[in-house]
């Protein structure tokens, strides 16, 4: 296989098929997934927020008498926090492999415009979020 510069081509599902329709449909299927690859980026720095919360939520010592004293007062507050912390991170994973697979899936079409979109919206996803992780 090697890539292609067209107006064609099937992305993901059989009704999204680019055979036969406008430039203007092939230019709204790239921008889709420039746009999913953007999504995929924001998720992944939220994933990493949420890692940076739930790591600040965890006791500062884990010294034998904090152990002691959690085991003998239940869950506190701040392994509650730390739980559900991680149920989001899961999420966000979750969310994070659909959209990866999907953008992946997008650029084995070999279309070079696809690719190129999905690079874009890769770099552009970085560059805005990025700077947003410093305030997690």
């Amino acid at each position: 296989m090697s890539f292609y510069f067209s107006d064609t081509a099937v992305l993901l599902f059989d009704f999204w098929s680019r055979r036969g329709v406008s430039r203007a449909g092939m230019a709204l299927s790239v921008l889709l997934i420039l746009l999913l690859a953007m999504l995929y980026e924001a998720v992944k720095m939220g994933k990493a927020v949420l890692l940076r919360r739930a790591l600040r939520a965890l006791p500062h010592s884990l010294s034998r008498e904090s152990l002691v004293e959690s085991e003998e007062g239940g869950t506190g507050p701040a392994q509650g926090r730390w739980f559900w912390y991680h149920v989001g991170q899961t999420l966000f994973h979750v969310v994070q492999v659909v959209l990866g697979y999907m953008v992946m899936l997008a650029v084995m079409s070999y279309n070079a415009w696809v690719f190129l979109g999905a690079i874009v919206g890769s770099t552009l996803g970085y560059f805005v979020v990025y700077p947003l992780l410093g305030r997690g």
